[in-house]
């Protein structure tokens, strides 16, 4: 539930296909305010240009757009000194430079920098997020992060799979740290989605072909991401007031399957 006049926080918008933009237009359906943050001015007109070509003008003019490098401490302060009480953020930021620390044979790489480039941005960060959100939410409130299979590795995921299972733990410390605030911390993993961000990923195709050998529900690329969304505004909003430290995982049950489908166990062509 999310209550009318409510304001909430998305981080990290690079266009209308991701899971985050899904999660902001929901909040907003439902009378919440959304305050849409891009790293800087040249990730905002690339929304704006490339990524958003579906909105109207008035639609991209009515979006409170701010400014906010999740690696610079400052930026993340100055952000929510400006967004005023607040009830929730959501963080969907993450990056793993793919030519170093992606889609290697094995995990091992030289680029030493380019390793705690991707921790911070893709874990440490949600720790200086909620440092000076949590302060704004007076009446208590909720941190939602976005994951994928932090629990097992996949090949050529590499560094990002280990990334997220750093993320995975994150958000049980600060469920810990920040309860005494009423403010509860979780994540959301998604199964594979046709996004930008699953772009960079090499072998996404693998990945996608991996799910029907152990979804044992239907698993749709494209479309499932509104289910993804729909759990995110769930943990954000006042029926999960009593979850805190979880992932919460939405990838049509394939995380618990042990081994692959039996013919017979696969969901029939075409259902959703």
């Amino acid at each position: 539930m999310i209550a009318k006049s409510s304001t909430y926080v998305v981080m990290g918008i690079l266009n209308t296909d991701s899971i985050a933009y899904a999660a902001g237009r929901l909040i907003e359906s439902l009378g919440g305010k959304v305050i849409w943050t891009a790293q800087n001015e040249r990730m905002k007109k690339i929304f704006f240009d490339r990524g958003c070509k579906d909105l109207s003008d008035e639609q991209k003019a009515a979006m409170d757009f701010r400014y906010c490098d999740v690696t610079v401490q400052e930026e993340v302060e100055a952000l929510f000194a400006s967004t005023g009480p607040i009830d929730g953020v959501l963080h969907s930021i993450a990056y793993a430079n793919p030519k170093t620390c992606l889609g290697g044979e094995v995990l091992y790489t030289e680029a030493t920098e380019d390793v705690l480039q991707g921790f911070h941005i893709s874990a440490a960060s949600l720790a200086t997020v909620a440092n000076y959100a949590v302060p704004q939410m007076k009446e208590g409130g909720s941190i939602v992060t976005l994951s994928f299979e932090g629990q097992r590795p996949f090949p050529f995921y590499n560094w990002m799979g280990v990334n997220k299972a750093a993320l995975e733990a994150v958000v049980k410390a600060l469920a810990r740290n920040y309860g005494k605030d009423r403010v509860r911390v979780n994540a959301v993993s998604a199964g594979p989605l046709t996004t930008k961000a699953a772009s960079s990923i090499p072998y996404f195709e693998h990945l996608s072909k991996t799910w029907e050998q152990i979804s044992p529900l239907p698993w749709d690329t494209v479309k499932d991401k509104e289910e993804v969304a729909g759990a995110v505004v769930f943990l954000l909003g006042a029926f999960a007031k009593k979850i805190t430290g979880q992932t919460l995982f939405v990838d049509g049950g394939a995380h618990f399957i042990g081994g692959t489908l039996m013919d017979f166990e696969k969901p029939a062509a075409g259902e959703a």
